[in-house]
């Protein structure tokens, strides 16, 4: 059973970052994200509370699209935060951004599904920069159960300087 928030209210709460391990990440994931489960891996994750209770986490790992893994480039494999936090999704954005360039890595991307607006990655500086094909894993000689939407994904990146 998800721990979602049943009925949809905005919380105007003061937020901090908070140090959390990947396990611990994973759980809040497995727990609260609308459609997607846990990433299988990560090289670091951040959590946002409000008055010492979780309110959301961010997933920072290598990107999962080879061709991307350049060696300077991390992914945001996945926020998730508990439905009515205002402000939290862009809070853990623009963390991860903030310690992906401490770490020293030059670009950072993350992708949505098509159907949402990528509000909090705006606010958080990252630019959209194209549609992914999308689409399901399945083939015929490697059969899989998408337990995943199956939409096309946006795809957005921050670079460069620190904001």
């Amino acid at each position: 059973m998800k721990g979602q928030v049943k009925k949809y209210q905005i919380i105007y709460a003061d937020l901090e970052l908070q140090p959390i391990t990947i396990s611990e990440a994973r759980e809040f994931i497995a727990r609260y994200h609308r459609h997607h489960p846990p990433p299988i891996g990560a090289k670091f994750a951040i959590a946002v509370a409000s008055e010492g209770e979780l309110a959301g986490v961010a997933t920072i790992g290598r990107p999962v699209a080879r061709m991307l893994d350049d060696g300077w480039t991390l992914e945001v494999t996945r926020v998730c935060t508990i439905n009515g936090y205002k402000n939290a999704a862009s809070m853990l954005y623009g963390a991860a951004w903030r310690a992906t360039r401490a770490m020293g890595y030059k670009r950072l991307i993350s992708y949505i599904l098509q159907s949402e607006k990528g509000t909090s990655l705006v606010a958080a500086g990252y630019k959209e920069i194209g549609i992914t094909g999308g689409g399901t894993w399945n083939r015929k000689d490697r059969i899989r159960i998408d337990k995943h939407p199956t939409e096309q994904k946006k795809l957005f990146e921050i670079s460069g300087a620190m904001k």
